[in-house]
């Protein structure tokens, strides 16, 4: 340790005496920027307030990661080793620091935030990571050029910072950039502008990305001008205009295309999904709600992503999961399907929604079903068993052994069974307990399988079942399986770069603001004469 402690200070020496032009005034106050994370804190408010979905996810991975490396490096590391700060006697008088820290030296908390800020940002987005991360090296080294950290302060941060990045990962999985990209193409019909396109726009799906004022209707007519825009408001029948606008995009089939497209959450994604399948035409998805779990998965994560994808004819074909009753009803999803706690959960929330908003609403339905739920019993493929919670997915969910992130492909023919089991004590305090710890892989209340069908029978203490975020009666009897490539989806072949991604409606907000200015300016283009 000795000949690495002499390393350590001559090499602190040398880039004492170094020079570097104009680098001193500049690092002096980069270095000073990131104290208490300030520099990465605003970093993640620009990306979350003005930034994409993609960006979003980015800085809240970037904030949880320094969340960590700053309570792991502040609470232990720095009080176990006690390393007395560098001398400053070889660094020049202008590098120095107004205020000198008065912690000890190892490791630099400066370069544990920098490395597990850019680095959580990378695993989410490696464009957003490739901009950010010579800022954060600039102010790791910045803590040696200042004369406050030797170099192996330095590193011993950016490992620190590294690993709790690495380290949400066990909980919060990323997502891919573009999710199946093995998944083959499929033909479907190109629509330069939107041309025979027909879309049921969902006017509750939402205002746009942050930083934009447009709407869905006034984005979608920006990127598409030759599409057909069928609105539904509060007030309308969705399920009336859906069939309207699925029976006009079958009358243009023979024209220019003939393809139907939604705007809107899971729920309208699904219900058009189902009126595209039946009548056979091909879907375009374009995002408008909070989590839009199948446009996430299907790789189509905003409206430009779908434009690019109409415009060059490339699509993919993805499989329906069936729930069928005994009656021979048929219940078809595109995501999930569950049976137990799941169900009551969004039940209870859509009751409180009204008062409370959706997120507290969220919160306290899941302290309510916790409180009062019972387990489901069921004969699930001839076997009794006592369930808290039956989760079907349509497709393998990744990460295995974990709550259910993303699937790599939506045409695999297999349905992803989760069960919570409610034979063993505290069955949801242990899952819980499991899933904040990170090993619900290996619970024993908790169990995986990847399976073409299922079979469910009679089923005691579930009222309702939920697919899709939607809620309906639950029957005695129930057969889960799947119908492969029953659905084309629009989907580009290559994923986009995320700043391109928010060029356009940045450039769309841009434009309605002149043209709002222009109108308001009185017709001579003067002042007004009123004063």
């Amino acid at each position: 340790m000795s000949v690495l402690a002499e390393w350590d200070r001559r090499l602190f020496t040398r880039v004492a005496a170094a020079r570097v032009p104009g680098a001193d005034p500049a690092l002096r106050r980069l270095s000073r920027s990131a104290d208490h994370g300030r520099l990465w804190l605003a970093t993640a408010a620009g990306l979350a307030l003005l930034g994409r979905r993609a960006s979003r996810r980015a800085a809240l991975r970037g904030v949880g990661s320094l969340a960590i490396a700053s309570l792991t490096v502040n609470t232990v590391v720095k009080w176990s080793t006690r390393r007395p700060r560098p001398l400053l006697e070889h660094v020049p008088s202008i590098r120095h620091l107004k205020r000198q820290p008065h912690t000890t030296s190892f490791p630099s908390g400066h370069s544990a935030s920098a490395a597990a800020f850019a680095t959580g940002i990378a695993l989410e987005s490696a464009g957003l990571g490739a901009l950010v991360g010579p800022f954060a090296a600039a102010v790791a080294f910045s803590r040696v050029y200042v004369g406050v950290h030797y170099p192996g302060d330095v590193l011993a941060g950016v490992a620190i910072g590294v690993g709790a990045a690495a380290l949400t990962c066990r909980w919060w999985p990323p997502r891919p950039a573009l999710p199946a990209c093995e998944r083959p193409s499929v033909s479907a019909p190109a629509l330069p502008g939107g041309e025979g396109l027909v879309v049921l726009v969902n006017a509750r799906a939402g205002t746009g990305p942050p930083g934009t004022s447009v709407t869905p209707a006034e984005r979608l007519r920006a990127l598409l001008p030759r599409a057909e825009l069928v609105e539904c408001g509060p007030d309308d029948d969705f399920a009336t205009l859906l069939e309207r606008a699925a029976e006009r995009a079958l009358e243009r089939a023979g024209e220019a295309g003939g393809v139907l497209g939604v705007c809107g959450g899971d729920g309208s994604v699904n219900a058009a999904a189902r009126a595209a399948a039946g009548r056979g035409l091909a879907l375009a998805v374009f995002p408008g709600s909070t989590l839009d779990h199948f446009a996430q998965d299907v790789g189509v994560r905003d409206f430009e992503d779908t434009a690019v994808a109409l415009a060059r004819g490339e699509a993919v074909a993805v499989d329906f999961g069936v729930a069928w009753s005994g009656a021979g009803q048929a219940v078809r999803f595109l995501n999930t399907f569950s049976i137990g706690l799941y169900p009551e959960l969004v039940r209870v929330r859509e009751h409180l929604e009204e008062r409370w908003g959706k997120w507290p609403a969220a919160a306290g339905a899941l302290v309510r079903v916790l409180r009062t739920a019972t387990p489901v019993e069921l004969s699930l493929n001839g076997h009794r068993r006592r369930l808290w919670l039956l989760f079907a997915g349509n497709g393998r969910y990744e990460p295995q052994g974990f709550a259910p992130t993303c699937r790599p492909r939506l045409d695999d023919g297999l349905i992803d069974l989760r069960l919570i089991d409610g034979e063993h004590r505290l069955a949801r305090t242990r899952v819980i307990v499991s899933a904040l710890a990170g090993t619900l892989g290996r619970s024993r209340v908790y169990g995986t399988e990847v399976v073409p069908w299922v079979e469910l029978a009679g089923i005691r203490g579930a009222d309702t079942l939920a697919y899709d975020g939607e809620v309906a009666s639950a029957p005695q009897v129930l057969r889960l399986e799947k119908e492969q490539r029953a659905l084309v989806v629009y989907r580009p072949r290559a994923p986009r770069d995320e700043l391109v991604r928010g060029a356009r409606p940045a450039a769309v907000t841009a434009r309605r603001r002149r043209r709002e200015r222009g109108r308001r300016l009185p017709a001579d283009g003067g002042p007004s004469a009123a004063g």
